[in-house]
């Protein structure tokens, strides 16, 4: 495998694709080393790029009229941006806000060379269309949560999503309000009542969990 073409490896999706697909993304393709963050788009801009991450994590987020914001989803290594994906379907401005959360790797598709690969290649087209519908029903999951579900069970449950490598947490009551698209109001309340029952420790921009099994049976209430 070429240099060139070394990228197409991080994107098992890609694997199939025919030679004269294979060209046209490794001639088009531009490679971008971006710092934590960078603001990659925001809101009100066009997509210009398909973007598709070789390495670190993007935190793709919306901000309210009221100023909450929400974390809407994340792209991680080998996977492309889907608001990027409808946009460029569209021919939309983004209406949220991509953040690098980590020096990432990525490449680059410009719109004109992306309009051409959609139109020529099943493979790609599949490519595209299996990453945006996966996309969609995790956003259709956090739509529900944020209907239906208890605010404690889903603050338990992104504890123990945080939690997975180390019981202290280094993050702020904001910062766990956005993941949750909540106001930090509600979380501070909802955190000091799991501190008062023992199971966790609250101290500046640091969450210690105490009784992860507590926690875990909260979070699995259906």
């Amino acid at each position: 495998m070429s240099t060139e073409a070394q990228w197409r490896s991080s994107f098992p999706g890609l694997s199939g694709v025919s030679e004269e697909v294979s060209r046209v993304l490794d001639r088009s393709a531009k490679p971008v080393h971006l710092a934590e963050g960078t603001v990659i788009f925001g809101p009100g801009s066009p997509a210009q790029n398909l973007l598709l991450l070789r390495f670190g994590s993007v935190r793709v987020q919306q901000l309210s009229e009221t100023g909450r914001e929400i974390v809407l989803y994340r792209v991680q290594a080998g996977e492309s941006c889907v608001l990027t994906t409808a946009c460029l379907l569209a021919f939309e401005n983004y209406s949220a806000e991509g953040i690098a959360e980590t020096d990432i790797e990525a490449i680059l598709i410009a719109r004109d060379n992306f309009d051409t690969l959609i139109s020529i290649s099943k493979d790609f087209r599949a490519f595209v269309f299996d990453a945006y519908s996966r996309r969609m029903t995790d956003l259709f999951l956090v739509i529900e949560e944020i209907a239906f579900k208890r605010m404690d069970i889903r603050i338990a449950q992104k504890l123990l999503e945080l939690a997975e490598t180390s019981a202290r947490l280094h993050l702020t009551h904001q910062q766990l309000a956005v993941e949750l698209g909540t106001a930090r109001e509600v979380v501070s309340r909802q955190l000091k009542e799991f501190e008062r029952r023992g199971w966790l420790v609250l101290s500046r921009r640091t969450v210690e969990l105490r009784d992860r099994q507590a926690v875990t049976q909260l979070a699995e209430t259906s």
